[in-house]
């Protein structure tokens, strides 16, 4: 059995992006454990929050969840420009990372724009 929220792109897209951050922060030294543990909750939260949101009976209550996520994919932002200032990315790595999550950042705009648009 499948959830519905499974067949959400912006979900795939999400934990697809949760997943990467996984691996990339298992790399992180020792003393940056805390920078790389705020990322990791920080992008669990995206997809974790698109699921609750869809679990919801309101529009209000999916909304804000998804707001939710929204803000959790905007603390991603400084995180991973300190990860590239202490280089524990590469310039690269940061511009792609970045460049996913404006995409997810645009669908989740979408969701909460297409509940405005609904009438229940």
């Amino acid at each position: 059995m499948t959830f519905m929220f499974e067949h959400l792109e912006v979900y795939q897209k999400s934990v697809n992006f949760a997943d990467r951050l996984l691996a990339l922060t298992e790399t992180f030294p020792k003393g940056y454990r805390f920078l790389a543990d705020q990322l990791n909750r920080a992008t669990l939260s995206i997809a974790a929050n698109i699921a609750e949101g869809n679990g919801r009976f309101t529009k209000a209550d999916r909304k804000n969840f998804f707001g939710i996520a929204r803000g959790s994919l905007q603390e991603c932002i400084p995180l991973l420009e300190l990860a590239r200032r202490r280089d524990l990315i590469e310039d690269k790595v940061h511009q792609q990372l970045k460049a996913h999550l404006e995409e997810i950042a645009r669908m989740l705009s979408g969701l909460i724009k297409g509940l405005d648009k609904r009438k229940n």
